[in-house]
């Protein structure tokens, strides 16, 4: 598949220079998001708003998806996705050529056409393990890639997911897959991690991997933490939905920050910008 490198006003290599943790709005343009599923599918004008709201509140990044990889999800075809997310980036990178946009895929020629509309970063939940073609196209693009470790598909990483230390396995397949995507290409100092909370994980494995985040940044890439309104928080308790899991995502947040994660993804950027940078301060003076 043909790539151009594309040149980017801003880079999230430059943002990182900054002492901060920075902030990754979400921004889902499907209709089936655990969270926010279907408010912004197909309509760009709101979706593009809801991206001017983001960045007014103070995201760094805008992290845009079209396929849901809630648990139980299916699988959308590439040109599906594509219909969903490429308008939305070509408007938002129009509007906002400065900002920083984030695809997330696990599909070749949908980082492609994203890439090729305006995003410069691509936020893989497979760790390139769904598409072996992604790697050649964030390398073609030198795109910023996100890595993130999961358990099978989206379809069936709740079914069992089962370690023997999951932090240390965890540790294992990073290593491994950065080892891949620059072996395929892909800069080092372009590559994230993220430990995947929720992804092929359960209530205890969630727990640990909090405990343990530190033994995760001393991989020595910067990572990537996502643990905004996911059910591992309420401690099993169904009652609680996405939306009222606020608070509780505030207490990851600072979490997060206190172990060295260098950004977190979060779905109501007003609110919880605060916190972020309230833990900053606190573990940074």
């Amino acid at each position: 598949m043909a790539t151009e490198r594309t040149i980017r006003p801003r880079s999230l290599i430059r943002l990182l220079e900054q002492d901060r943790t920075l902030v990754m709005g979400v921004l889902n343009v499907t209709p089936d998001s655990f969270s926010d599923g279907g408010q912004f599918h197909g309509n760009a004008d709101a979706a593009v708003k809801a991206a001017a709201a983001l960045l007014e509140a103070g995201a760094d990044v805008l992290d845009i998806g079209g396929e849901s990889t809630r648990p139980g999800a299916q699988e959308v075809p590439a040109d599906e996705e594509c219909r969903r997310v490429v308008e939305v980036i070509a408007r938002i990178h129009r509007q906002f050529p400065d900002a920083l946009i984030s695809i997330d895929t696990r599909k070749s020629l949908v980082a492609h056409e994203a890439l090729s509309a305006g995003a410069s970063i691509v936020n893989d939940v497979s760790g390139l393990r769904f598409d072996p073609a992604l790697a050649d196209v964030v390398a073609g693009f030198d795109a910023t890639y996100i890595l993130m470790h999961s358990l099978g598909t989206p379809e069936t990483m709740q079914d069992d997911p089962t370690y023997i230390d999951v932090v240390t396995e965890i540790r294992g397949f990073l290593l491994r897959q950065t080892q891949y995507a620059m072996d395929h290409g892909i800069a080092k100092p372009n590559i994230w991690i993220d430990p995947g909370f929720g992804f092929g994980k359960t209530l205890e494995h969630n727990l640990a991997l909090m405990n343990r985040l530190e033994e995760l940044t001393a991989l020595g890439f910067p990572m990537l933490v996502g643990t905004s309104r996911k059910s591992f928080m309420t401690l099993g308790d169904s009652t609680i939905a996405p939306g009222e899991r606020e608070a509780l995502t505030a207490a990851t947040l600072a979490l997060a920050v206190r172990a060295g994660a260098r950004m977190v993804r979060i779905h109501d950027v007003q609110r919880h910008r605060p916190v972020v940078r309230l833990a900053d301060r606190i573990v940074r003076q």
